[in-house]
């Protein structure tokens, strides 16, 4: 609980830095640039953390893969996370990061399961009527599972719309179960 809190600070103070600064749009890729060479090159990661490598040297390099293609405060951001000791955090603050732009820009994630796949069309349409629906941007995360036979089913947050057809038999099953249906020996 404690590094998710920590992430979350450090991610508010990113974000109201971006708010003064370059932007905050260019700060979110930035900071998911830097999480996802730390998530894809081990050599990287193991370098950052590894406490074998003096601090002056894993800035030095830092400064050279970001300082080009980064903002100058955001890599003075991920080199305070290295004074902190915090790098490994830098997946997470990304993250937290991410849903204050969410908030910002007004948009919500929503999982979409199907029973199978949707032309660009029909998302396109899904997307606005999921939009007109929450209030928010909705931008969906769509996946493909047969085994709900039909229908979908939307989660955002804590809150799911089950619409599947799977859902719907099962409903029916266990109302005809409790059902006091007549045998043919009783009619």
């Amino acid at each position: 609980m404690r590094d998710e809190t920590v992430a979350r600070n450090y991610a508010e103070a990113l974000f109201e830095l971006a708010e003064r600064h370059e932007g905050v749009e260019a700060y979110g890729t930035g900071v998911e640039t830097v999480a996802l060479l730390i998530d894809e090159n081990d050599e990287f990661r193991q370098f950052l953390d590894t406490p074998r490598i003096a601090l002056a040297k894993k800035k030095e390099v830092v400064r050279s893969v970001f300082g080009e293609t980064l903002p100058a405060r955001l890599v003075n951001f991920v080199l305070i996370t290295l004074d902190k000791r915090r790098q490994r955090l830098l997946r997470e603050i990304a993250r937290e990061y991410q849903a204050l732009l969410d908030v910002h820009f007004n948009r919500v994630h929503v999982e979409v399961t199907l029973a199978r796949e949707l032309d660009e069309q029909s998302v396109e349409e899904m997307e606005k009527r999921l939009t007109a629906a929450l209030g928010k941007t909705a931008i969906p995360h769509i996946r493909v599972k047969w085994s709900i036979l039909g229908g979908a089913i939307f989660r955002t947050g804590d809150t799911i719309y089950d619409g599947s057809l799977r859902r719907r038999l099962d409903g029916m099953r266990r109302k005809l179960l409790k059902a006091d249906i007549p045998t043919m020996g009783e009619v």
